[in-house]
């Protein structure tokens, strides 16, 4: 893994990091990089083609991380490559979605110094980027997978700084999630459709590792253990 500036060892993950971060608008990406790591959430490659995220408050830090390099990679491929027909606003949009993503992944990736998970090998080849639907629909399976893992993940991280961090990001998330919802079905409330937020309760979905990762894995040829994940 590419060694940077911020990769140094000390006692825990910087906490006044992810309050610097979370103080300011994620969009920007005005953002001051400085962390560290406890070697007791020190993640050990198990091989080239498998990482582990690790355990405790770090490795579900990873589990985000591992997510935003998903839809980091996702969107860029989008925009290098943008399906036919696509419009400006539209292209406006997913290179906007596409910049957030880039900032939520390269923060977790500083922010984790050497407790980072190795920078995954995806695989889209189940996605059509010359087609709108096929692009779209992959999209909102991305952004509702995500949202969903956020809230899922929200019980299991100790320190309230982490836990505002990931409030402050999930809220991205599920506006892009309604952002390409729209852009699906332009006509409708499917923004806030029954499938994503139950009538009863008025709620998004919380879904736990054990279900989101089994669902992102066939976009990822990186195989990607959680053994160790806070339940």
């Amino acid at each position: 893994m590419e060694k940077t500036k911020t990769d140094r060892p000390a006692q825990a993950v910087d906490r006044r990091l992810f309050l610097r971060y979370a103080g300011v608008t994620i969009a920007t990406g005005a953002v001051l990089l400085e962390s560290c790591v406890d070697k007791d959430y020190m993640t050990t490659p198990i091989s080239a083609a498998t990482v582990d995220l690790g355990s405790g408050d770090v490795g579900i830090l990873n589990y985000a991380y591992a997510l935003e390099q998903l839809e980091a990679a996702f969107y860029t491929q989008v925009i290098a490559t943008p399906y036919s027909g696509i419009t400006d606003a539209e292209r406006s949009l997913l290179t906007e979605i596409r910049d957030h993503e880039i900032i939520h992944r390269d923060f977790f990736k500083a922010a984790l110094g050497n407790s980072a998970i190795a920078s995954l090998e995806v695989n889209f080849s189940s996605i059509n980027f010359a087609d709108r639907a096929s692009v779209l629909n992959a999209a909102k399976t991305f952004e509702d997978l995500g949202v969903a893992a956020y809230n899922g993940a929200g019980k299991l991280i100790k320190d309230v700084n982490y836990l505002l961090l990931a409030g402050k990001i999930v809220s991205v998330e599920a506006r892009h999630a309604a952002a390409i919802r729209s852009l699906l079905s332009p006509k409708t409330t499917s923004f806030a459709g029954d499938d994503v937020v139950t009538p009863a309760t008025g709620l998004d979905p919380a879904s736990a590792p054990s279900v989101v990762l089994p669902l992102a894995q066939p976009f990822v040829r990186t195989t990607i253990t959680a053994n160790n994940l806070p339940k």
